[in-house]
């Protein structure tokens, strides 16, 4: 089992920056991919961003440019620098970890933490 701590959120205007990041716990040496997806009111759950065991990185494309992720050597951190944000970037923040097997993939999730842009 993994556990996933989030930190990080609050409440911003547009254009400011926030850093979010997750703790992860537990068999962390078996997670091969981490990162954070959001969920807006209304809308489903969309990846933001995420970084494998091998260090490689992965955006969505409305992210690109205003968002960096990054891990800790331990690979139990992992942050979400967050930079000119926008009124669209009001959501819930997750942390989601994968572990991945010949036959299918687990996934574990923090608990989330809010994001608010203010316009």
């Amino acid at each position: 089992q993994v556990q996933l701590v989030e930190s990080g959120g609050g409440l911003v205007q547009a254009g400011e920056s926030l850093r979010l990041s997750c703790a992860a716990s537990g068999s962390t040496r078996g997670i091969d991919v981490i990162g954070w997806y959001r969920q807006a009111p209304g809308k489903q759950r969309e990846l933001v961003a995420a970084i494998s065991s091998g260090g490689s990185t992965n955006y969505a494309d409305f992210v690109k440019g205003r968002f960096t992720i990054s891990r800790d050597n331990a690979k139990t951190t992992v942050s979400l620098q967050m930079n000119s944000l926008k009124p669209d970037d009001t959501a819930v923040y997750y942390c989601n970890a994968k572990r991945y097997t010949p036959t299918t993939h687990y996934d574990y999730w923090g608990q989330g933490t809010q994001v608010t842009v203010s316009s």
